[in-house]
């Protein structure tokens, strides 16, 4: 069964280079790419910059995708914050969000989605555990983090056999976290990294999919649309996937 995952750090829908909060270009270049799942970083809810939009209802309605989740990462006191979400065409059957925070560093987290897709040649659904994550700026910070997350629940407590999908920004400078700890974790990656940091000229491949379990890639790519240039300061990462 062929899916498509797209991860996104969406800048809060504000342009890497213009500054112009403009939501509905993020909407336009998800919806060119017709994700089943889109994972998205940086998403706001209430702030005054964005309008107190709740984006991951303003994405998911222009899109068209009604199964949703939020997991609030960072509060300010003025009000208002923003997080990771997940957009989806498939029914959502649980969701968390781990806290990966390392004080006194900024808040990070990992937010966790249970759904079942719809297999027609096995005329059932097949359950998918995604994790969404945006880890920190610091190497040291980020290597606590991923050990966190390998620890957590529900990721500890899953089949080994169950599909997995572990993808978001990882701030990953020097793309050893996947070799290091994500491999000896049963976890895959692509062959070689993808770039997509900054948006404009990318150098540096800062978000990733992994995969463990019975799934595997049939093609990744990053987003190459013009419009895809402006509107963050990464470029959208996609992956097509076989779930088996």
């Amino acid at each position: 069964m062929r899916i498509r995952v797209l991860t996104y750090n969406v800048h809060k829908c504000i342009g890497g280079v213009d500054r112009r909060y403009r939501p509905e270009r993020v909407g336009d270049i998800i919806a060119h790419y017709e994700p089943d799942i889109a994972l998205l970083q940086e998403v706001t809810s209430g702030l005054k910059r964005s309008r107190e939009h709740r984006q991951v209802d303003l994405l998911g309605s222009r899109l068209d995708m009604v199964h949703r989740a939020y997991g609030p990462n960072v509060r300010y006191a003025k009000g208002g914050e923003y997080g990771n979400a997940v957009l989806g065409r498939h029914p959502i059957v649980d969701l968390r969000n781990i806290d990966l925070t390392v004080p006194p560093k900024k808040s990070r987290g990992a937010l966790h989605v249970h759904t079942r897709i719809r297999s027609e040649a096995a005329g059932r659904r097949v359950a998918l555990h995604v994790f969404n994550l945006h880890l920190g700026l610091s190497g040291i910070e980020r290597k606590m983090q991923l050990r966190r997350f390998l620890e957590s629940q529900p990721f500890s407590g899953l089949d080994k056999r169950s599909p997995i999908i572990l993808a978001g920004d990882f701030n990953d400078v020097w793309g050893t976290l996947g070799r290091k700890l994500l491999a000896p974790a049963g976890f895959r990656g692509v062959p070689r990294p993808i770039r997509t940091f900054p948006a404009f000229a990318p150098m540096r491949a800062l978000d990733a999919i992994y995969l463990r379990g019975p799934v595997e890639f049939v093609r990744v790519f990053r987003s190459r649309l013009n419009l895809a240039k402006q509107a963050s300061d990464h470029l959208p990462l996609i992956a097509d996937l076989e779930l088996g």
